[in-house]
């Protein structure tokens, strides 16, 4: 397909980029922290650490692990929130010439069990708050190696309060036994002692395996090489210049890390952005902590604020945030899932910062689309391909459909993984016969090259034969002012096959399922307008704050 969208692209922004100015996304990293060293990195409850920390940290810390026998390409868990000691051992285990795998931290026994198993992770760097999970599992994996981590371990004699608050006074850290265990600090200083060897590395290599969400099914572990990594970081920020080029001048660029460092969509637009332009990332621990992250936001003028819908609705709802200075607030991006309108319009008008909305899945590293970071306005679509990237939309026989037709959003471009983690027939299922992604999303384009999504190709709701989107009544359900959060999915229904079931969180606690349907009828055709409500305190969510439509779809089949 010709690429209609490039006469869209803000001046000085490449139709393509190419990732084989680096041999690997080592030779990225280690030329930030040689070119920023004195510059700071990251902070974290008021702590921060520079480039020079970061490299001499992740040094040691690689040696240790090379200490250990493992081999080049052997895979390392990493089970931890957004603390001083993940960005360490990311660039720490990537260094040492093996691959990362990210876990959530708060998986369930069963779940971190599956991932383990299936990427084969010979070690594990878990917080001690979670080390209980490992133990329960560890007998059934591969793992050898366990290093623990806490949450005061780089915080000097704060670190000393902060481990006897989590381990006493909350009681955050369940009781644990792993022989062998080494805490995160001893294999750190053991590491100092050690000589690190330099793996030969190329953009072929395995960075990361990333487990896909498991909206799907099983958890699947997208492969994700240097080369996709390397691409996906030098797109975003080419995407990013114009918008970084505009006054205010910003001589670092300080971004909020609030997303999950183990998310793909913080690990790239958080973490590698960063180092990739000597700027510093803001971690935070547990962003659903709203008052505390509104008190921390307070203390530091920030440029970009990557996160979701809901994170972006929870801040703007909390008392103080709208008293924070956002003079110098460049980017905000919304990706994970749809923005809605309502929060687009309430952020700007609080921020003076448009959101850009922006898509991509654990399988593209993750950006495929965004739109332009000097837009003016919420545009309700998902924007542009990102250079060197190509989208079609195409009917379920794989062909091309004309623009303004709906289909699914397929892609092509060097952040497309390699596959899924030994699952050659799962990998035919998403790849086409032109080497083109599928996402299992239906989009429309526009004759100028924007995309809008209308959904899930799971989550169509068939009513009397009519495609219904979820995403389009959940926009509707959101600007009514007495709604808080919703998830609309569909139900069996004897009279039209499928009807629409809405659910609700009040932010009004006086609005009536009488008052929602009547709001709904003004706005959507009849058979769009849900036919149930349940109101709900609250939501199923990923760790990232996505909704779990297909949770609330699987209760409403256990109760059937």
């Amino acid at each position: 397909m010709e690429r209609i969208w490039l006469k869209q692209y803000p001046a000085g922004v490449p139709a393509d980029i190419d990732p084989s100015q680096y041999s690997s996304l080592v030779e990225l990293l280690e030329e930030s922290f040689a070119k920023f060293a004195d510059r700071k990195a990251f902070i974290c409850m008021d702590k921060s650490i520079s480039y020079r920390d970061l490299d001499e940290m992740s040094a040691a810390f690689g040696a240790y692990l090379q200490s250990k026998g493992l081999k080049k390409g052997a895979r390392v868990a990493l089970m931890m929130p957004n603390v001083l000691q993940y960005p360490i051992s990311t660039a720490a285990v990537l260094r040492a010439g093996y691959a990362v795998v990210n876990v959530n931290p708060l998986y369930t026994p069963r779940e971190l069990e599956h991932q383990l198993k299936d990427s084969g992770a010979e070690a594990i760097v878990v917080l001690e708050n979670f080390a209980n999970t490992v133990q329960q599992v560890m007998g059934r994996t591969s793992l050898k190696h366990v290093i623990i981590g806490s949450m005061g371990d780089l915080l000097g004699i704060k670190g000393v309060i902060v481990n006897l608050v989590v381990r006493r006074v909350k009681k955050m850290v369940p009781a644990y036994s792993i022989p062998g265990a080494i805490s995160f600090n001893d294999a750190l200083a053991a590491g100092r002692g050690l000589k690190f060897n330099k793996p030969g590395l190329t953009l072929d290599d395995v960075a990361f395996l990333q487990y896909t969400g498991g909206t799907t099914g099983v958890s699947k572990g997208a492969t994700l090489l240097h080369r996709n990594i390397v691409a996906n970081v030098l797109q975003n920020d080419a995407w990013l210049q114009p918008a970084l080029a505009l006054p205010p001048h910003v001589d670092q660029i300080f971004i909020v890390c609030a997303l999950p460092l183990y998310h793909i969509f913080a690990l790239t637009a958080c973490y590698l952005l960063a180092v990739r332009a000597g700027g510093v990332n803001l971690l935070i621990p547990n962003p659903r902590d709203m008052a505390g992250f509104v008190k921390e936001l307070s203390k530091y003028q920030v440029n970009s604020f990557p996160a979701v819908n809901t994170l972006y609705n929870g801040l703007l709802h909390t008392p103080g945030f709208d008293k924070i200075d956002f003079s110098k607030l460049k980017i905000s991006n919304g990706g994970g899932m749809a923005t809605q309108k309502s929060v687009a319009e309430k952020w700007l008008k609080v921020t003076g910062c448009t959101l850009s909305e922006g898509y991509g899945l654990s399988e593209t590293s993750p950006t495929l689309t965004c739109n332009p970071a000097t837009a003016r306005e919420f545009s309700g679509t998902i924007g542009l391909p990102v250079s060197s990237t190509y989208l079609s939309i195409r009917d379920d026989d794989g062909n091309e459909l004309p623009l303004g037709e709906a289909g699914e959003i397929c892609a092509k471009g060097p952040q497309v993984m390699a596959g899924y983690w030994n699952r050659p027939e799962e990998t035919a299922q998403v790849m086409t016969a032109d080497g083109y992604f599928r996402t299992g999303d239906i989009g429309v384009m526009t004759p100028d090259g924007y995309t809008k999504i209308v959904d899930r190709k799971k989550d169509m709701i068939l009513v009397s034969g009519f495609n219904v989107y979820p995403n389009e009544i959940e926009e509707v359900l959101a600007s009514h002012p007495g709604v808080l959060e919703c998830a609309v999915i569909g139900v069996a229904d004897a009279k039209s096959g499928e009807a629409v079931k809405a659910f609700v969180v009040k932010k009004d606690p006086n609005v009536t399922t009488e008052d929602i349907i009547k709001f709904c009828q003004g706005q959507l055709t009849n058979y769009k307008v849900p036919k149930q409500i349940e109101f709900r305190t609250s939501l199923p969510k990923t760790n990232v704050g996505k909704i779990l439509r297909r949770e609330l779809r699987d209760e409403k089949k256990a109760a059937a």
